[in-house]
């Protein structure tokens, strides 16, 4: 399906976005790094329920900054969200659903807007700030950007997945052909990678997720993760805090990365999530 493309011009930077499809507005949001294509298949699956929105975050691909890259913040990132809410779906509660550091943007924006939302499903958010042993898991993130600035991508790499685990399955269709739109989202994700390590990474990590304010909202809520990420890292702050509010977590294909290598299973479950009973 070809997407609908649109830009919007938040204070700081131009946002580049992207919408398909028809009905209520879902608003999906990626991991670190990620763009607006990487959703696509996901974005295909859902487009005949929903009015899909996709957009680059700040800083990466096609969403320049007005200035030099600076540490990201969570708080920025759900602003910027709720801006593309107003801009496609103005005074309509939408959907929401985020994956990774798009699970924290998701979990901000229901903190601090849940008027604006019907619902929210958070895979796997990386806030590592809720975990007892917190202090570690961030020093780990922080051994990740001192191998990146010491010895380039490639250590930072290896170092993040020793940390966080086998969780990122080998994802489909690499014997498929190679479009251009598919060519260019991953020359786009190579140039983010860096970005993300440098200016993301720490600083979401770090963020705490306001547990007050979503159990307020929590039956508006589903905190997710992999079948396959258990009993890894990146399974625990959705685990524990689904646990402080009182929720069931809910199992999705495959692992950290299950949007990208199981779309439409996701997509089913994602329906079934933001649309049904799910209690």
């Amino acid at each position: 399906m070809t997407p609908r493309p649109g830009t919007l011009t938040p204070p700081g930077a131009t946002l580049y976005y992207e919408t398909r499809g028809h009905g209520p507005a879902l608003l999906l949001l990626p991991g670190a790094g990620g763009d607006a294509a990487v959703l696509d298949p996901l974005a295909d699956a859902l487009a005949d329920t929903y009015t899909v929105i996709t957009h680059d975050p700040r800083g990466y691909s096609r969403s320049a900054l007005d200035g030099p890259h600076t540490e990201q913040r969570v708080p920025v990132h759900a602003d910027d969200a709720l801006r593309l809410l107003d801009a496609v779906s103005p005074g309509e509660p939408a959907y929401v659903a985020g994956s990774s550091s798009g699970a924290i943007v998701a979990l901000d924006l229901l903190a601090r807007h849940p008027e604006r939302l019907r619902r929210v499903v958070a895979h796997e958010p990386p806030s590592w700030s809720v975990l007892p042993d917190a202090r570690e898991q961030l020093a780990f993130f922080q051994e990740v950007y001192d191998a990146f600035t010491a010895r380039g991508l490639d250590a930072a790499g290896e170092r993040f997945l020793r940390g966080v685990g086998p969780v990122l399955l080998p994802m489909p269709g690499h014997d498929s052909p190679v479009t251009v739109r598919r060519r260019e989202s991953r020359d786009r994700l190579a140039a983010n990678a860096p970005l993300a390590i440098r200016y993301e990474h720490r600083s979401f990590a770090a963020y705490t997720p306001d547990l007050d304010a979503l159990a307020r909202s929590r039956d508006r809520l589903t905190l997710a993760v992999g079948k396959a990420t258990r009993p890894h890292l990146p399974s625990r702050p959705a685990t524990l805090m689904a646990d402080r509010l009182g929720l069931p977590v809910a199992d999705f294909p495959g692992a950290h990365n299950g949007w990208s290598t199981h779309p439409r299973e996701t997509a089913d479950l994602l329906r079934t999530r933001l649309l049904g009973d799910t209690r």
